[in-house]
């Protein structure tokens, strides 16, 4: 089948078609997203940039005065869940906040670029506390800002920011001859300097020899981080001095500086075993899990011409004629899926119904202390846990208050959003800025399109055609959100469907939502 240029663009390059607004209409239109995209301040972190800054702070400090605190344990034990609900409070409120921005946003390729380099740039949230707080800064300021820049930028960026740096224990890495590393009798991690050559630049099989990885994992000694500020820093006591070399180049000196590493990073990105790996991944998410070399050829190419312009390969993806051929070659992964079911039911005034009913149901009743308090008590909950008195005889039988009767019905709702949001996502297997590896996410079809979970986008999408449709007509509705990419038999059994949520459902459900 072959789509109208529009189609094809918000489908294959976006987060699809939503009622009401104009896709885009010519290639131009998709490359202004990423320059637009670099100037606007995204959602999350929940309270700007700098007020997160001085929230990991806070974190820190309290952590500190819990650890020196002179209290009992159980005191301590108390104490450190209030600090861990606040943080996964914040995290949660974030990564509702991550999914809204991809829904009410008009630059669905800018969008769909930011997923894509924060899952080649991974980091996970689970690797700590504070990381719960650093890792949505780390898409808005070492990532989002940088997607159209010279790739040699946005990697010194991802490469220094905290968020990489924890999660890859740089920050525990000691040259073995440095002056601290003889002293502490500590050594090399080699996590980041593997990752940087294996999964961020060169690829897998690129050539490059454990010996690369070791002296990279060498050149980047000193790369640490001050646990007081949270912030990254450069420590010369911890580098391994001499020189160091990678890939034939030799780092290093003497005396050890920042430049050796920003050096190695900047020879690093032009390398045309880079150009060639990160243009194929480039492809394989956009365009087909076995894109043409060719068009590989054309990315990397541009991407030597321009010393690794990021807006000039984009370009260079969407000029050759297999941007445009084969739709439906790609399977919408989990996020894509909702966020663009999200999208299509977003109809009303403004940001639109949907917006409107997941921004308002983002947690429960009362601040993040109180959310924990106010769940149901767990079974086998341990000694730690609140005492749940039973309520004594008469109140069983009390008529429900009109406070109690508002608390759950917000409470069915904070759950209804949960279910159509990040529950899920995790049931799907893609939850927010928690990748099972720093591999990130797959990407073939085959990890996506499989009998689980089509049984969980069925379900999905009856749920949110239940709670969102049930003034929609399935016909018109299909019409605007899937436009010519409809098959023919997709249009017969939504217009024959028995009510409007069926209809809805079918939609959705069907082949043509479920591919890109």
């Amino acid at each position: 089948m072959s789509l109208s240029f529009p189609t094809m663009a918000a489908i294959r390059f976006g987060y699809g078609l939503r009622p009401g607004e104009a896709p885009p209409q010519t290639k131009d239109d998709l490359i202004a997203q990423v320059s637009r995209g670099a100037n606007v301040v995204p959602g999350f972190p929940v309270g700007g940039i700098e007020a997160r800054h001085t929230a990991i702070l806070d974190l820190q400090d309290r952590r500190q005065q819990l650890q020196q605190a002179d209290i009992d344990d159980l005191t301590r034990r108390q104490q450190r869940r209030v600090l861990q609900r606040r943080a996964q409070v914040l995290f949660q409120m974030d990564a509702n906040a991550r999914l809204m921005q991809a829904v009410l946003s008009p630059d669905g390729f800018n969008e769909r670029l930011a997923a894509f380099w924060t899952n080649h740039f991974s980091t996970s949230a689970n690797k700590s506390l504070p990381m719960r707080l650093i890792v949505p800064l780390y898409e808005a300021e070492a990532i989002r800002p940088y997607m159209g820049a010279k790739f040699a930028t946005l990697l010194r960026s991802a490469t220094e920011h905290p968020a990489m740096l924890l999660y890859l224990d740089q920050a525990q890495s000691l040259g073995p001859d440095s002056k601290a590393g003889i002293r502490r009798n500590k050594g090399l991690n080699e996590n980041l300097g593997r990752e940087l050559l294996e999964l961020h630049t060169l690829g897998a099989g690129s050539g490059y020899t454990q010996a690369d990885v070791r002296s990279a994992a060498m050149v980047l000694t000193g790369l640490t981080i001050d646990p007081q500020e949270m912030e990254t820093a450069f420590r010369p006591q911890i580098s391994e001095p001499g020189v160091h070399e990678v890939l034939g180049v030799s780092y290093g000196g003497a005396k050890r500086t920042r430049k050796d590493y920003l050096a190695m990073l900047d020879d690093l990105a032009v390398n045309p075993r880079t150009a060639n790996h990160i243009s194929r991944k480039l492809a394989v998410h956009f365009v087909s899990d076995q894109p043409p070399q060719e068009m590989i050829d054309a990315m990397a190419e541009t991407w030597k011409k321009t010393d690794g312009d990021l807006t000039s390969v984009y370009g260079a993806m969407l000029d050759h004629p297999a941007a445009w051929a084969n739709a439906g070659a790609k399977a919408r992964q989990p996020f894509d899926y909702i966020v663009t079911g999200l999208r299509a039911l977003n109809s009303g005034a403004g940001a639109g119904d949907v917006a409107a009913f997941m921004q308002a149901y983002q947690q429960e009743d009362g601040d993040g202390d109180d959310m924990m308090a106010m769940a149901p008590a767990k079974r086998n909950a341990g000694p730690d846990a609140p005492d749940m008195k039973a309520p004594d005889a008469p109140m069983m039988n009390a008529p429900p208050s009109p406070d109690d009767e508002a608390r759950i019905k917000r409470r069915k709702a904070f759950q209804m959003a949960r279910a159509l949001g990040q529950g899920a996502l995790r049931r799907m297997g893609q939850p927010t800025w928690l990748p099972p590896s720093p591999a990130g996410f797959e990407e073939s079809f085959s990890a996506w399109i499989t009998a689980s979970q089509l049984s969980e986008r069925l379900a999905w999408a009856r749920r949110a055609s239940a709670q969102f449709g049930r003034d929609i007509d399935p016909r018109e509705f299909l019409k605007a959100t899937l436009a010519d990419a409809a098959r023919d038999e997709t249009i017969r059994v939504v217009s024959q469907a028995p009510n409007r949520v069926s209809g809805l459902t079918l939609v959705l459900a069907s082949p043509e939502f479920n591919r890109r």
